[in-house]
């Protein structure tokens, strides 16, 4: 496996010299960053609005963009108020310290986000998310009455899983309950629009806060929170927002100019990833979910064989250094069907040679 130093923008194709590789790898799911159209927004908002706004959103000069964008997406999210941030990590990183304030006890899932983690705490990443579940449903039965937060992911991008917390539903009444979840890697990637799973879990008997990047499979460097009125802005009122300059407002512009190719985007993510799993069926080594677009696979050796065939995935270890390796094929809207095609003829290909 080698190491890419690029000199262009990330898309289907990369480049080393002369020698192009068809791209599988990253968190761009909707294509937004090699997208000509959703770039000219990006520009076009650039010149309208500038290329940076350092000053806080507490300022008495401000760009009404912002609110516009909160307004949007909380709507498009099904949630009453959202609070826009320069980055994911900050967004559940002030997010969860708001909310640390007001709680007793705290359950994190296995997988759960640095982001959305208290400093001194560190998830059990023995158990499977099942057996954590179960664990939480039987813990909060014993507990005497207190305030519970919860602690997870929307999807699981390393081990390919797509979490259900509707237990959360039959968990024991004699306790308050606030429940943060991190969709960085569910934004654009999964469920029926590419604003997260806010509305999916909203129903749930908890205090529901959603947090995560924009800048994975939105395009934008940014954050979000999503929650109910009273949660948000009692973070707005935060030091660490007051005193927090936005992201580019340029890029903000543009995304609310794009909701024709968002939706565009994320139906060919799908019929892409649906594409791709229906090749699946006869190569055997591969893990992943109908529904969404990363694929692990064990082997290290199957990335330097894909290598000499002109593919590049992702292969590293993650979060840590001394952490297993993590072996992933990512499918995005900027994939045409022919490289899918490509890819599992190579896979096809390398398997044979290991039978």
């Amino acid at each position: 496996m080698s190491l890419f130093q690029l000199q262009h923008k990330l898309g289907r194709v990369i480049k080393r010299g002369e020698q192009e590789f068809l791209y599988f790898s990253g968190t761009d799911y909707l294509g937004l960053g090699a997208s000509f159209e959703f770039e000219s927004l990006v520009i076009e908002g650039i010149q309208k609005l500038g290329m940076n706004h350092g000053l806080s959103r507490i300022n008495n000069v401000r760009f009404d963009i912002f609110d516009q964008f909160e307004n949007y997406f909380a709507e498009k999210a099904g949630a009453e108020k959202a609070l826009l941030w320069s980055s994911g990590y900050l967004a559940g990183y002030a997010t969860l310290n708001y909310l640390l304030g007001n709680t007793d006890y705290i359950f994190m899932a296995p997988d759960t986000h640095p982001a959305i983690l208290p400093d001194e705490l560190t998830p059990d990443t023995s158990q499977s998310f099942k057996e954590w579940a179960a664990y939480v449903q039987e813990t909060t039965e014993l507990l005497k009455p207190q305030r519970v937060l919860i602690l997870g992911n929307a999807v699981n991008p390393l081990k390919p899983a797509i979490h259900d917390y509707s237990w959360i539903g039959n968990l024991s009444r004699k306790h308050q309950y606030t429940f943060l979840l991190d969709d960085s890697h569910a934004f654009g990637s999964i469920g029926e629009n590419p604003y997260g799973t806010y509305n999916k879990w909203k129903f749930l008997p908890v205090e529901l806060l959603v947090s995560g990047s924009l800048g994975k499979g939105l395009g934008i460097p940014a954050g979000i929170t999503l929650g109910s009125i009273t949660p948000i802005i009692g973070i707005a009122n935060q030091r660490i927002f007051r005193s927090a300059s936005p992201p580019p407002q340029g890029y903000i512009w543009a995304f609310l100019q794009a909701e024709k190719i968002l939706k565009e985007s994320f139906d060919k993510l799908h019929r892409n990833e649906h594409y791709f799993s229906s090749l699946l069926r006869s190569i055997e080594g591969l893990a992943g979910l109908v529904g969404f677009p990363i694929y692990t696979f064990e082997s290290r050796k199957w990335v330097s064989k894909l290598e000499e065939e002109g593919i590049i995935v992702s292969s590293f270890p993650y979060p840590e250094p001394t952490d297993p390796w993590s072996n992933r094929i990512v499918i995005t809207a900027s994939h045409e069907e022919a490289d899918l095609h490509r890819l599992f003829t190579v896979l096809k290909k390398i398997q044979s040679q290991s039978i």
